[in-house]
């Protein structure tokens, strides 16, 4: 029975393939609420989680292109710390929030700097990388 559209909770622990743990619902002692299948979530855990039964754990492995995507370097923007008021402040490795011409927000890690050129990294932090999940379902409501 598909959980395609319902409301579900599960426990998950998220691992890199080098067994670096990098999230789990569990450490924050809090299940994850989500309707599934309705682009909440990255495509491969959602598709995991649509054939699920209550009670059941799965181990999965997402490539990039099920996970955050592969890095793009058109994300990567170097401008004038002119035009931008404060960054002779931020250090490299520094994360931010930029807003983009229309006033969306979207973060961002300053990965370069100089005395006039400011660089940023626009890619999502786990972009490039295959995700390990283990997921225990633990509610399905219609």
């Amino acid at each position: 029975m598909s959980n395609e559209g319902k409301n579900v909770k599960v426990h998950y622990v998220g691992t890199l393939d080098d067994g670096t743990k990098f999230d789990s619902s569990r450490d924050r002692g809090e299940a994850l609420a989500f309707t599934c299948m309705a682009g909440q979530m990255i495509p491969g855990f959602d598709a995991a989680v649509r054939d699920m039964e209550v009670g059941q754990t799965v181990n999965i492995r997402l490539e990039p292109a099920d996970a955050y995507g592969e890095r793009r370097d058109d994300l990567i923007q170097s401008i004038p710390m002119a035009q931008l008021a404060g960054s002779e402040e931020l250090e490299v490795g520094a994360r931010i929030v930029l807003s983009s011409p229309e006033g969306h927000p979207f973060p961002a890690t300053v990965v370069a700097k100089d005395d006039q050129i400011i660089t940023f990294d626009m890619n999502h932090e786990m972009a490039g990388k295959a995700l390990n999940f283990e997921i225990e379902l633990l509610e399905v409501e219609d």
